[in-house]
């Protein structure tokens, strides 16, 4: 049955004061913000804004980057940290005019550091501004991770000084355009996975974007550029860590000896031990508010849980239609936390009504949500005993609680309630095995099903039908289906 689906399936989010928390303990912000409260007007900075070579070791000093990090670890360090600071606002740079510096300085002079606008956010500002810091934060890191590497960018520069783009294999949309892809992925497959509780494989999240859908075996072309992918993607999630994106497991550096030695290796690793050694990686809690930030503001569904627990109970049972099972119980209970039990099971059944292709879906979950207000629904559940649509799911739903003085149900309704049933089980999961087991059972249950069920006031009933005519494995039953179906439309 058509209908509009989220195009991913909702993220349960960290309260902001706890991602603010951890945005201010990501490693390269934390750096930025230390650099930003050491800085004053006697720190050195070159035209472009960048600490000069001469005030490195004082800036790495400053860090704590000393004697455990290999030789020039510590100064690179401090250099991304305070490239952090000076693209967020964290400090303010004025660089020397092209025809002088400050006070009449030479055009090489170095420019002036003040204190910036956003450090005071860090005191004042609360964790929504925090947040809005460590994703700007971010974006200094995303355009580093998809910026040439180094070696190319060095082979690169002419004799006049200036960077010959034309001649990089780089295209700075395409790269960025692969490694959203890439993230995008990642947050996929972590809530596919119910939260990320495990690492992704490194070749598993590049041959993602690389290997075609359909395609069966990989071929050696295929896998050499998912290895490739890999290699690259390894440097890019090294830059991404220390901002708290993710967790990362770098790859195996034997595995890149090997590689510069015998050229990629044309081969995805098989055994859980050699998955590791080519990378793991894991988005942290901030990394899927950062995700999901990033698809929000490209214009991407993106739901999280909560989203609508200022809802109407309509837009909630329409919402939470095709969450997994665990998301939509997690919002419906954000849902009823915010309402008196027999006014939400009320506005509930009101919105369970309707003939509306979405309604059969609707009536499903609201008997789940009735099922979370427990006994204080039963009085608001008695009064649609009667009701049409509704009286079916009423009878269900008391016998589940175990209620007494429960009228048995019309002929009618029995039937109803079945053609109901399954078209909501069509349009949350198509044609399951296990609905596969309800539609014989119910032919099995009643003799003369079909010969009932064409004449069911129901929208979706010739619908049904010819879906039991499919999924039906006894051929006989499965012509009565579809004879039934036809009689369905016949009727009008």
């Amino acid at each position: 049955m058509p209908g509009d689906r989220p195009t991913l399936p909702p993220v349960r989010l960290l309260s902001e004061a706890e991602l603010a928390r951890d945005a201010l303990a990501a490693p390269l912000l934390a750096r930025a913000v230390r650099l930003a409260r050491w800085a004053g007007p006697t720190t050195r900075v070159g035209a472009g804004g960048e600490l000069v070579d001469e005030q490195l070791p004082a800036a790495a000093e400053v860090l704590g980057l000393g004697d455990e990090l290999s030789e020039g670890d510590g100064e690179a360090y401090a250099s991304e940290a305070w490239r952090v600071a000076v693209d967020t606002g964290l400090v303010e740079v004025d660089d020397p005019d092209e025809n002088g510096g400050p006070d009449g300085a030479a055009p090489d002079a170095e420019g002036r550091v003040t204190t910036g606008e956003q450090l005071g956010v860090l005191t004042s500002g609360g964790p929504q501004d925090i947040l809005s810091l460590w994703l700007d934060a971010l974006d200094v890191v995303f355009a580093d991770a998809t910026a040439p590497v180094l070696d190319d960018l060095a082979a690169a520069i002419g004799d006049d000084g200036e960077i010959d783009l034309d001649s990089l294999d780089w295209d700075p949309e395409l790269e960025a355009e692969f490694l959203e892809g890439v993230l995008g992925n990642l947050y996929l497959l972590t809530l596919v996975e119910g939260g990320g509780e495990g690492p992704v494989p490194l070749p598993v999240l590049a041959a993602s974007m690389i290997v075609p859908d359909d395609m069966g075996e990989p071929t050696d072309d295929i896998l050499e550029q998912v290895s490739e992918a890999m290699m690259r993607l390894d440097d890019q999630f090294r830059l991404l860590e220390p901002i708290g994106l993710v967790s990362y497991v770098p790859v195996d550096e034997a595995l890149m000896v090997e590689d510069t030695e015998d050229g990629p290796d044309a081969s995805l690793p098989v055994g859980e031990e050699d998955v590791a050694r080519y990378g793991m990686v894991r988005l942290t809690p901030l990394g899927l508010y950062g995700i999901r930030s990033r698809m929000l503001e490209a214009g991407v569904d993106a739901p999280a849980v909560g989203d609508l627990a200022d809802k109407d109970a309509h837009a909630l049972l329409d919402g939470v239609a095709h969450f997994p099972e665990l998301s939509a119980r997690a919002e419906t209970e954000q849902w009823l936390t915010r309402r008196a039990p027999a006014d939400a099971a009320r506005e509930l059944l009101a919105a369970a009504r309707g003939t509306d292709p979405g309604a059969p879906l609707r009536r499903l979950h609201c008997q789940q949500a009735l099922s979370l207000v427990g006994a204080e629904a039963e009085a608001a559940v008695r009064e649609v005993l009667d009701d049409a649509e509704l009286g079916g799911l009423a009878r269900v739903w008391l016998a589940e609680l175990g209620a007494g003085d429960v009228p048995p149900p019309p002929e009618s309704m029995i039937f109803w309630l079945a053609i109901d049933t399954i078209a909501a089980q069509l349009d949350a999961e198509g044609e399951p095995d296990e609905l596969q087991e309800l539609v014989e059972g119910l032919v099995g249950q009643h003799s003369g099903f079909f010969e009932a069920a064409w004449r069911v006031e129901h929208p979706a009933t010739a619908e049904v039908l010819e879906a039991m005519g499919r999924l039906h494995r006894d051929r006989a039953a499965s012509k009565d289906a579809r004879k039934a179906a036809f009689k369905a439309r016949s009727r009008g």
